[in-house]
Order: C-alpha cells, then sequence, then structure tokens
C-alpha cells in the first residue's frame, strides 16, 4: 500500500500544477508561501530526537517573530505541511496543507506536531523524501509566490530509492527551493564522521536561488535554529548572521 501511495502521489505532483492553473486560481487559495517541512525520522533518530525536533517547529510556528513576519507578506498567509521520512517507502504526513494566517491556525500546527505519536521508520531515503516534498506541492490547490522545501537531517547518505541528485534536479527544474537544517551534534544514536554533514548538504541537497543551510551545534540551540530557518523562508529576508552557507 505504502508503494501505491507513494506512486499515486509522484502521478499527482506530475499533473497538480496544470489542473490548477487550467481551473483558475481562487484568492483563497494564493499564500506567500508554500513550504513542505521535512522532518529526519531514520534510524539515527531515536525518540527524544523525534520530540526535539517536533517542540522546536511547534514553538517556531507560534513564534512572535514568525507570526509578525507572515503578517508582513502579500497575502498575510503561508501553508505548511510537516512530513516525517525514514525509508523509500516511508514519509509520512503529519500535519496536512494548513494555511497559517495568526496565532489561532499557528498553534492548531503546534498542537498536532507535540501530541502525534511518531510515524516514519527506516534507513536514509533522502531522494525518495524531496520527491515526496515536491508531489505535495504540485499536487495541492494552493499557489505560492515561493514554493520551499524545509530538509533536516543528520547525515547526507541515501540507502534506497531515486537518487537525490535526480530529486534535487526534479525540484530544481519545478522552481522549488530546497533549504537545510544540518543536525551536526546531538545526544544520539550515531552520527556520520568521515564527512563534513553541512557541506554534504550544500554541495549535495540545497537547491535554488538564495537557498541555505542553517546548522544545529547542539541541542539547546534547535528552537533557535528553526526559528532562524523560518524567518528567512517566510520572511524571504537576506540570511541572518551565523545561519550558516
Amino acid at each position: 500500500m505504502r508503494r501505491l501511495g507513494f506512486a499515486l502521489i509522484l502521478l499527482l505532483g506530475a499533473t497538480g500544477v496544470a489542473a490548477a492553473q487550467g481551473s483558475g486560481t481562487s484568492e483563497a487559495n494564493k499564500v506567500d508561501v508554500e513550504l513542505v517541512l521535512l522532518a529526519d525520522a531514520s534510524g539515527s533518530i531515536d525518540e527524544a530526537e523525534i520530540r526535539l525536533q517536533r517542540q522546536g517547529y511547534a514553538d517556531a510556528i507560534t513564534h512572535p517573530k514568525v507570526l509578525s513576519a507572515i503578517r508582513d507578506g502579500l497575502y498575510r498567509r503561508i501553508a505548511v505541511t510537516y512530513v516525517e521520512w525514514g525509508d523509500q517507502f516511508s514519509q509520512e504526513i503529519v500535519v496536512p496543507w494548513t494555511i497559517v494566517d495568526g496565532p489561532e491556525s499557528a498553534a492548531a500546527v503546534a498542537k498536532i506536531l507535540v501530541e502525534t505519536p511518531r510515524l516514519a521508520i527506516g534507513p536514509n531515503a533522502i531522494g525518495a523524501a524531496i520527491a515526496f516534498g515536491q508531489a505535495l506541492i504540485e499536487s495541492n490547490d494552493l499557489v505560492g509566490t515561493r514554493r520551499v522545501i524545509d530538509f533536516s537531517g543528520d547525515s547526507a547518505n541515501n540507502w534506497s530509492g531515486i537518487s537525490i541528485a535526480d530529486a534535487r534536479a526534479a525540484a530544481s527544474a519545478g522552481a522549488i527551493t530546497i533549504n537545510g537544517l544540518a543536525i551536526l551534534c546531538r545526544q544520539c544514536n550515531g552520527r556520520p564522521v568521515n564527512y563534513d554533514v553541512e557541506e554534504a548538504f550544500k554541495n549535495n541537497i540545497i537547491t535554488g536561488p538564495g537557498s541555505f543551510v542553517v546548522t544545529v551545534n547542539e541541542d539547546r540551540s534547535f528552537s533557535e535554529a528553526v526559528l532562524r530557518k523560518f524567518l528567512l523562508e517566510i520572511a524571504d529576508i537576506p540570511k541572518l548572521e551565523g545561519s550558516g552557507g
């Protein structure tokens, strides 16, 4: 069933934009950014780290600076979906597409994040995760001034499914920006020791005009890193000092 679902969403992704354009766009469907949050839930991420990530995103989406950035946009609203990724058949939607236009809708997203149990499993399939994020963007009925995949992970390994290079190229061709949140230092099950994760993100994962990597160096910096990244993505402002490459 996962294989069938994945194939179906890729098919929808190939036709979603054309269908939306052909049927006309409602003002209610226009947003400043369509933002897919792709959060690492692969085997190297333990339950404490799942909670750390979820809470970090919940804190960020409800932060006054983020809500202010949303209000300053052209349409004064963004669309967000949160997906946990694991192996090539485990990309699990935690928060479905939700319009965030103020404190109440932001709080609703945060509530789902903190209350939903872990969903994804398996070893890294980053290419499949990126392709899933692209399909979610291209199959919705939203029209954003920007389309962004926000990828987080603690390594750049890809053990199965579509290659990272192919998924990245497809996203770029679809005018989708990929930004990265590199989790570098954690109390964890293990982490890469033979390469620079941040550099791997810069060279192999992110793409698009103004794309960037924000790094997390210790647990207490996670919420701060997510907040920086949200402000960059929502406000489309120049890179904040210390936010990474």
